[in-house]
C-alpha cells in the first residue's frame, strides 16, 4: 500500500490533519487527548450521530458515552494495545458506528482517533492508514501536552499558595488567576481524594484522567500530595450544593476501585465559598473531615463533607475540655457500675438507642432482642441513671460524654 499523498503531506494544523484523514477514509474523524478532550475534528458533517455533536459543542466527549465505553471494554483496549478497535453502534448514548485507535508514545496514551464509519466498509488498507495516522498526531499531541504540563506547572504553585494562605489578597488572587487562566468566581470548595498506598504512576494517569471525564463539576486545578489528590472544584452554578460534591467525590472512588481494584480510597471536601480568599479554609476543613474519617471509621464511613460532620467537628475539642476538666457524667458512671455488678448491658442499650435517633424498633433489631425487652430496658436506664428520655439535652450530652469515654478507652 502507498501511503506516500497522506505521510507527505506538511501539517501546521491538527484540524488540517483531521480534514486529510477524514478525506483518505471517507467519514467524520474526531481528534483527542487522553483525557477525551476534543483536539481536532474533520469538517465531514455528513450524517453525524448525536454522540459526535455533543462532543464537539461541549469540546469534550460526554461522561455518559466514557461510561459506557469502558463498561463495554472498548475503553481498556484502547489504552492496552495500538491496535484499531471496531465499536459497534451504541443506540442509548447516540454513538454510531466507530472504529478508534490509541495515538501512543512508547506506552503511554497520548490521545485518540475516532472514525464514524456508519456503514463504510474499513477493510485491511484502511485500518492500516489509520494506524499510520497515529503515527503523524503522535508528534502534534506531543507538542500539545508540553504546552499544558508546562501550565499545569505553574497553576499548581499558585494553588499551593492558595491552600497554605500565602497569598490572600483579593486583589492579588485576582491578578495571578488572571495570568494563569483560572476560573475563580462563583462557587468553591476543595475535594481531597485519599489513597491508602504510595500514588505509583498508574494511579496518577488514572486520577488526573478521572479529574477530566467526570463532568458534574469543573476542577480548577489538582495536585498531588504523597498519597493525596487535592483538587479546587468550581461548581457550575449558584444552585450546586455539597450534595454535588458528594456525588463527585462517590463517583471518582467507585471509578478508580473498579478499574484499578486498589482498595481503599477516602474522599472529604470543605465547605463551599464564594471567594477564592477562603480556599484555605475549605481545604482545612477537608483534611479534618479526613482525620476524623480516620478516628471515626464505622461512624463516618458514608461523610464526606465538613458540613456532615455535626458533633463531630468539635469531639476533640470537647474531649480536651472533658479532660482537662476531669469530668465524669455521673449517669454513665452510674450504668457502668451497675453492668459490671449485674452482668448486664444497659450502657451499649442505651448507645444504640441514641445512634438510632431513639427508634426503638431500630434498636432492637442492632441489640437482636425484643422491642418488649428494649422498652423494659429504657425503663431501668431512666430509673438507674436518673435520666429523662423525653429531654434531648440530657441525651445529647449523654451520647456526647459517651463517646469521649470510648475515645479516652480507646474503643473506638
Amino acid at each position: 500500500m502507498n501511503h506516500s499523498p497522506f505521510l507527505n503531506d506538511d501539517f501546521d494544523s491538527l484540524e488540517g490533519l483531521a480534514d486529510k484523514i477524514g478525506e483518505m477514509l471517507n467519514c467524520p474523524i474526531t481528534i483527542e487527548d487522553s483525557n477525551h478532550r476534543i483536539i481536532a475534528y474533520s469538517k465531514h458533517e455528513e450524517n453525524v450521530d448525536a454522540a459526535r455533536i455533543a462532543t464537539i459543542v461541549r469540546r469534550r466527549v460526554p461522561e455518559n458515552v466514557i461510561n459506557t465505553l469502558w463498561k463495554n471494554g472498548i475503553m481498556p483496549k484502547l489504552f492496552e494495545s495500538d491496535e484499531p478497535v471496531v465499536i459497534p453502534a451504541i443506540e442509548k448514548v447516540g454513538l454510531g458506528n466507530r472504529i478508534a485507535v490509541s495515538v501512543r508514545k512508547n506506552n503511554e496514551v497520548l490521545g485518540f482517533i475516532w472514525a464514524q464509519t456508519d456503514d463504510e466498509k474499513f477493510g485491511e488498507e484502511k485500518l492500516l492508514l489509520l494506524k499510520e495516522a497515529a503515527k503523524i498526531v503522535k508528534n502534534q499531541l506531543l507538542q500539545h501536552q508540553l504546552k499544558r504540563r508546562k501550565v499545569e506547572e505553574d497553576n499548581q504553585d499558585f494553588f499551593w499558595k492558595l491552600l497554605t494562605g500565602h497569598i490572600n489578597k483579593l486583589n492579588d488572587i485576582k491578578r495571578e488567576a488572571d495570568r494563569f487562566g483560572m476560573k475563580l468566581d462563583g462557587s468553591l470548595a476543595v475535594v481531597i481524594i485519599e489513597f491508602d498506598k504510595e500514588v505509583n504512576q498508574k494511579i496518577e494517569k488514572h486520577s488526573y484522567y478521572l479529574t477530566e471525564t467526570l463532568q458534574n463539576v469543573q476542577v480548577v486545578c489538582r495536585v498531588f500530595d504523597e498519597n493525596q489528590l487535592i483538587q479546587l472544584i468550581r461548581l457550575d452554578s449558584n444552585e450546586a450544593t455539597i450534595k454535588d460534591l458528594k456525588h463527585f467525590i462517590y463517583n471518582f472512588i467507585e471509578r478508580i476501585n473498579e478499574r484499578l481494584q486498589i482498595g481503599k480510597v477516602k474522599g472529604a471536601c470543605g465547605l463551599i465559598y464564594q471567594s477564592p480568599q477562603q480556599i484555605n479554609k475549605s481545604y482545612q476543613e477537608a483534611l479534618k473531615v479526613l482525620e476524623l474519617k480516620e478516628q471515626f471509621p464505622q461512624e463516618l464511613q458514608n461523610t464526606y463533607s465538613y458540613q456532615e460532620l455535626g458533633i463531630y467537628q468539635f469531639l476533640n475539642d470537647l474531649y480536651h475540655i472533658r479532660t482537662k476538666e476531669q469530668y465524669k457524667n455521673s449517669a454513665i458512671e452510674k450504668l457502668k457500675e451497675y453492668d459490671h455488678k449485674h452482668q448486664s448491658n444497659l450502657l451499649k442499650t442505651m448507645k444504640a438507642y441514641l445512634e438510632c435517633d431513639n427508634n426503638v424498633q431500630e434498636a432492637a433489631k442492632v441489640l437482636h432482642v425484643h422491642t418488649n425487652t428494649l422498652n423494659y430496658r429504657l425503663k431501668r436506664i431512666t430509673e438507674i441513671a436518673d435520666m429523662d428520655l423525653k429531654d434531648p439535652n440530657q441525651k445529647i450530652t449523654f451520647y456526647l460524654d459517651l463517646k469521649i469515654e470510648e475515645m479516652k478507652s480507646g474503643d473506638l
